[in-house]
């Protein structure tokens, strides 16, 4: 009987070392398979950030050829001279900012001027919030 008592105790302990061993694998594996989908989340942003700052830079070049479009097509005196002139200098400086700073650099500039003007920029978030309502309903 003693015999039996003690080979039940040694496979129970068996057992129970098999599935703690099993158990250590399955989370080891888990651990590791989550290491590597965060690393790929991480891949996948980046190379979504930098497409976006590219696509930006594309814009922004093509704002600088629109802005010379529009100096070449418009007259150079007179009072409509003066506005296509603005509008051009206007037009190639928002360009020339999206082909340097990008999205990235965009959103960066924007976080800032929030936290410099909190209230402002929450005054202009409640409007463009009522803007969209109103767009919406009707």
């Amino acid at each position: 009987m003693a015999n039996v008592t003690n080979t039940a105790r040694e496979m129970g302990s068996n057992v129970a070392d098999k599935a703690r061993e099993t158990a250590s694998n399955v989370a080891d594996k888990a651990r590791e398979t989550a290491h590597n989908v965060a690393d790929r989340a991480k891949d996948l942003t980046a190379t979504a950030g930098r497409k976006a700052d590219d696509v930006a830079g594309k814009v922004g070049s093509g704002l600088e050829s629109a802005a010379e479009s529009i100096r070449e097509h418009t007259p150079h005196t007179g009072m409509l001279g003066t506005a296509a002139s603005k509008v051009a200098d206007a037009v190639e400086t928002s360009g020339h900012y999206l082909k340097e700073e990008g999205l990235s650099g965009m959103a960066h500039d924007i976080t800032e001027m929030v936290k410099r003007n909190p209230i402002p920029a929450l005054l202009l978030a409640v409007g463009v919030g009522v803007l969209i309502a109103r767009a919406t309903r009707s």
